[in-house]
């Protein structure tokens, strides 16, 4: 099947011209007006176009802006008068494939052309291999070949081609964050920055300076001014980490900004614009948040266009051998060496596994695992030591006679013993036990606990 090419000129002799040169090689379709180009495009879609840009009405900038900012938007080469540098640079600033300034010359007009259909070609061709991939259990970093995980991964393609916002939901340790920046990654706006924000580790009077930045002079300490995160995420992603745990004050702030595609940084007097693409992502129920008055549903609606659901470890423990392939390799890379191998026996113990703690806690025993491994296999005892606390001395704290490692030691099997009562969630233990998140999360890196 010929590749299709519109020609969007007024001339009709233009036109004709212009279909006599191609006419072997490509489907030619025509219009003299936008208008009528968009008729086109919604009835008879082009690989290419070739459009002029002094049009009757409209002008071809228009039709330009209006079609670059989807990613399945045809090839498009904008034909500019003679001398008009400045507007073929906003054309390739708006998202024109090139440009051509007549009198152009016909051997250059069909090498762009026969580019700019190469290109289209490739980029459906990429397209199809990620999906196919997608569905064969691969996301980039990510992997799961069961059919949830190939379900999500498919869906996950499709959404990285929009600008929709994205919530992304599972418990923690999924891999939500590795998810939000699979997606970044597949978006038209990869070649921009992905900010990432915690929202629980935000405490309340940070909230307006880290979001939305300040002027100099604006409190005490605002020695220069600092763009916020919505500022330093234009025209790429913003990923709001733990949004369930956001206070209902920040929550208005950020639906305020989301609403308007604005901000004003603190101290100031201006409205700065901002493009952001949100991905949010949560281990909360949040329609059940929202129905114990704990988070707005504005604002869910708002950040929840498509919901992305990770479904936990133990719920698809066929993945566990591929997602240990994947590790182990990363591992030899890390450590520049080989390493011992697993054995069968090693890979069932630890499909055995709940994996409270999710692919995070996986990863993190498998490289406990390889550091401590001294022979050339791993046995499924070595998986079963694995499992202790860092500490190998017996939970005797009383009778420790150094008050700092009696401490420690208590620490330990309060903190351990807690984190399984709890299924190993953090926000869940440190709820319980009345302590902030985060400072739950370093004592855990402090001990070296593994969360079981």
């Amino acid at each position: 099947m010929k590749p299709v090419l519109l020609v969007v000129d007024d001339e009709e002799a233009a036109r004709y011209a212009i279909g006599r040169l191609f006419h072997s090689e490509f489907r030619i379709i025509e219009a003299g007006t936008v208008p009528e180009a968009r008729h086109r495009l919604r009835t008879d879609p082009p690989d290419v176009i070739l459009l002029d840009y002094d049009l009757p009405g409209e002008n071809g900038l228009t039709l330009l802006k209006e079609l670059a900012p989807d990613p399945a938007a045809p090839a498009i080469i904008l034909i500019t008068a003679y001398g008009g540098e400045r507007l073929a640079v906003e054309a390739m600033k708006s998202g024109a494939y090139d440009y051509l300034a007549k009198p152009y010359d016909i051997e250059e007009l069909r090498l762009v052309v026969n580019r700019a259909t190469e290109r289209q070609s490739l980029k459906r061709e990429v397209e199809h291999l990620r999906y196919t991939r997608a569905g064969e259990g691969q996301f980039g970093r990510m992997t799961g070949g069961s059919p949830a995980m190939r379900q999500l991964f498919q869906t996950a393609e499709r959404v990285a081609q929009s600008d929709l916002p994205v919530l992304i939901q599972g418990e923690s340790g999924t891999g939500k964050d590795v998810l939000a920046q699979e997606i970044h990654a597949r978006s038209p706006r990869s070649a921009r920055r992905f900010v990432a924000l915690n929202c629980s580790a935000l405490p309340e009077h940070l909230v307006e300076s880290e979001l939305f930045g300040y002027e100099k002079g604006a409190f005490t300490g605002a020695a220069s001014a600092r763009a916020g995160k919505f500022e330093q995420a234009h025209h790429g992603t913003l990923f709001l980490d733990e949004i369930g745990d956001m206070a209902p004050p920040t929550q208005a702030k950020i639906l305020r900004a989301v609403e308007n595609g604005a901000v004003e940084r603190l101290g100031g007097v201006n409205t700065v614009s901002v493009n952001v693409r949100t991905i949010s992502a949560t281990n909360k129920d949040l329609p059940q948040a929202i129905r114990d008055g704990g988070f707005r549903e504005d604002l869910y609606y708002r950040l929840a266009a498509v919901t992305l659901w990770i479904p936990p470890l133990r719920d698809r423990r066929d993945d566990i051998p591929a997602l240990v392939d994947l590790f182990w390799r990363e591992l030899r890379t890390k450590y520049s060496r080989t390493g011992p191998d697993l054995s069968r026996e090693a890979i069932a113990r630890l499909q055995d596994h709940t994996w409270p703690g999710n692919v995070r806690e996986l990863r993190n025993t498998l490289e406990r695992v390889f550091v401590m491994a001294h022979g050339d296999s791993v046995t499924a005892a070595d998986i079963q030591a694995s499992a202790a606390p860092a500490s190998s001395k017996p939970s005797t704290s009383l009778d420790e006679p150094d008050y700092r490692e009696a401490k420690r030691l208590f620490e330990i099997e309060y903190l351990t013993r807690k984190l399984r009562e709890n299924s190993g969630n953090v926000t869940r233990t440190a709820e319980a036990i009345g302590m902030a998140r985060q400072s739950l999360q370093e004592k855990i890196r402090e001990l070296g606990l593994i969360r079981l």
